[in-house]
């Protein structure tokens, strides 16, 4: 791996890591972005990011169930291989959109509860609601145009 490439794939680690994932797994992430050939064994991993393989096994099973990687086979070869999954990206707006819709409803909830109570005492929770509602309304629709943007390419 060249040194540009070292760097970038830290700073994939780093930010990921800042949004709460293992660096390793940002690692991970960032190397499949990058690497030739798409796919890479978990001893190819292992080499080029100077981990463990317990950690590289670790790594790629949680991003997989993240559904950011996938497993693939190839033919004469009895190793797994990883690459980054097609559609990774648009099916993780859509698992934040379905957190967003998440927290909407517990808002919402917790004004349920509290139909009775004072304004004041409900305002956070419909400051919570609307802020919710907002984005998901925003991410929801921001994915549909991106699909139709998709399918045209």
């Amino acid at each position: 791996m060249s040194e540009g490439l070292h760097q970038y794939v830290e700073e994939f680690a780093l930010r990921y890591e800042s949004a709460g994932l293992p660096r390793t797994a940002g690692r991970i992430l960032g190397w499949l972005m990058v690497c030739d050939p798409p796919e890479q064994s978990a001893a190819q991993l292992a080499t080029e990011l100077g981990a463990s393989k317990a950690s590289i096994s670790t790594m790629t099973r949680m991003l997989a169930q993240f559904s950011l990687i996938e497993r693939v086979s190839r033919r004469g070869s009895r190793q797994d291989f990883y690459r980054i999954r097609p559609g990774a990206w648009t099916e993780l707006m859509k698992t934040r959109l379905a957190g967003l819709s998440a927290f909407r409803a517990l808002a919402d909830k917790g004004l349920k509860l509290m139909e009775t109570a004072p304004p004041e005492q409900r305002l956070r929770l419909q400051e919570m609601r609307d802020l919710y509602t907002f984005f998901e309304g925003e991410l929801a629709e921001l994915i549909q145009r991106l699909e139709a943007l998709q399918r045209r390419a």
